[in-house]
């Protein structure tokens, strides 16, 4: 005996085949033409409106036909392979355009065994409104993506790179050499020192120039989500995930420069995959298993000590070598102080600009000053410092008190410049007593002086001999 369940349940399959046949009767009825396929995209039938769209007649078998035999443009066969219906598309059919739509036919145990295809409109201008709005939301797409092109490119050249010092044309050499070049470059120095400038110099210099500049600080992105930003995610890749797949920074840097500051503090997972990338060129996004291959040229930096973080294990030995092709060391600021005064005139003139005022002036006796200072900041603490004098400053001068106020290690004995003097003599006299200060406090010793000065044992050699104290 049959259960009023089991009754409910024969009505209601009844009722949903009714539905949908009835549904799919109206559907054809309104549409311009219909076609299905079987599971070999074979056409399997046709309605005599669509025939009549096509011009075929219906004394005309086609059917057992191949879909691309008569609709050349059709995508129905790609609907049967994967199942997936193209719910609105522009179908080009001779000189004219057809907007159809497409969907799977499935069997009970949900395997496609055809499609069909329904012709909407047999005119694209009957879908103007919607088209407008297409090429509108285009048109946005195209401007953003042009200014995402122009935010990745290099804003910077070896013309930025001040510096008169025989230290900081040496690096620039270097940095040309490396240009030309197809190799990892690896830049060391301090914080501060302007590696990125001279990673976009490399790279507005390179053959890549056209292509994007794409930077990215190791140290400043979250462990968790490291791999995420670098090679990118399909959708649901993790918890909290997109659901659109996001590109990774070296799809984005693809036929360009990837800048990786920072490389020293990259975990040691990711240091894995980095070398593979860095020798094969392909990678994995996170939740995929399907390879991207890229063509990207590595720039990376670091604060550290490699060496130092290999011995600690810090940093894995392959990759090391495969970065140490093409070294540039950028020396601190205290072992090029020659530079501080075309530096500072540069860092007034960019910040004046920026204020939409005219340039302060440095007097001899607050240049002096600066020169005589060691700057751990280098020149990221030079900018700073300029900065916050020109905030406080109300005349068209910046005299030593303002630095004094900004920054109070700055307040060393201190010899007021003979206005007679020329400024290289002045410079010349202030570091002469510098010096003199910190022998005196080393006791005689010039490597404990060298300690104090932030210089290299043999710049202060040299200066002892120019300033004539050796």
């Amino acid at each position: 005996m049959v259960s009023r369940n089991e009754r409910h349940g024969v009505d209601d399959n009844k009722s949903y085949r009714r539905a949908i046949s009835e549904l799919f009767g109206q559907f054809e009825a309104l549409c311009e033409g219909a076609i299905g396929v079987d599971k070999h995209s074979r056409i399997a039938w046709i309605n005599d409106p669509y025939r009549e769209l096509l011009g075929i007649e219906r004394i005309v078998d086609i059917v057992g036909l191949d879909v691309e035999d008569i609709i050349p443009e059709s995508q129905l066969r790609t609907v049967v392979e994967t199942g997936r219906p193209i719910l609105l598309d522009i179908m080009q059919f001779g000189h004219r355009q057809f907007v159809v739509s497409r969907l799977p036919l499935l069997d009970k145990s949900g395997s496609v065994v055809g499609a069909v295809g329904f012709v909407l409109y047999d005119r694209v201008d009957q879908l103007k409104p919607l088209v407008n709005k297409f090429e509108q939301l285009q048109k946005e797409l195209d401007h953003v993506r042009q200014e995402l092109a122009v935010e990745r490119r290099a804003r910077f050249g070896f013309s930025n790179i001040v510096g008169n010092s025989a230290a900081i044309q040496e690096v620039k050499r270097l940095a040309r050499r490396a240009a030309q070049s197809e190799s990892p470059v690896l830049i060391l120095g301090e914080t501060g020192t302007g590696k990125e400038l001279l990673a976009q110099a490399i790279h507005a210099t390179s053959s890549r120039n056209s292509g994007p500049f794409v930077a990215v600080n190791a140290s400043a992105i979250p462990e968790n989500l490291v791999e995420a930003e670098f090679f990118g995610y399909v959708p649901g890749a993790f918890t909290g995930a997109s659901t659109k797949a996001r590109e990774g920074k070296f799809k984005l840097a693809d036929r360009g420069t990837l800048f990786l500051d920072e490389i020293g503090d990259m975990a040691p997972q990711l240091q894995v995959k980095l070398l593979r990338v860095l020798e094969e060129q392909v990678f994995e996004p996170l939740g995929s298993d399907k390879s991207v291959r890229v063509n990207v040229r590595l720039v990376a930096a670091t604060s550290r000590n490699l060496e130092q973080e290999m011995e600690a294990g810090r940093f894995r030995r392959d990759l090391y070598y495969r970065l140490n092709v093409l070294t540039v060391k950028v020396p601190p600021l205290r072992e090029r102080v020659d530079d501080v005064a075309p530096l500072a005139e540069a860092l007034l003139e960019a910040h004046a600009r920026n204020q939409g005022m005219l340039p302060l002036e440095l007097t001899d006796d607050a240049l002096a000053l600066l020169m005589s200072y060691s700057w751990p900041g280098n020149v990221r603490e030079l900018r700073n410092v300029l900065e916050r004098a020109s905030v406080a400053c109300e005349g068209t001068q910046l005299s030593t008190d303002k630095f004094l106020n900004v920054l109070p290690s700055l307040q060393t004995p201190f010899l007021p410049v003979n206005r007679s003097q020329s400024l290289a003599d002045a410079l010349a006299c202030r570091e002469r007593e510098v010096i003199k200060e910190a022998l005196a406090a080393a006791g005689g010793s010039k490597p404990v002086a060298a300690r104090a000065l932030r210089i290299s044992r043999s710049r202060l050699y040299e200066r002892l001999r120019i300033l004539g104290l050796s």
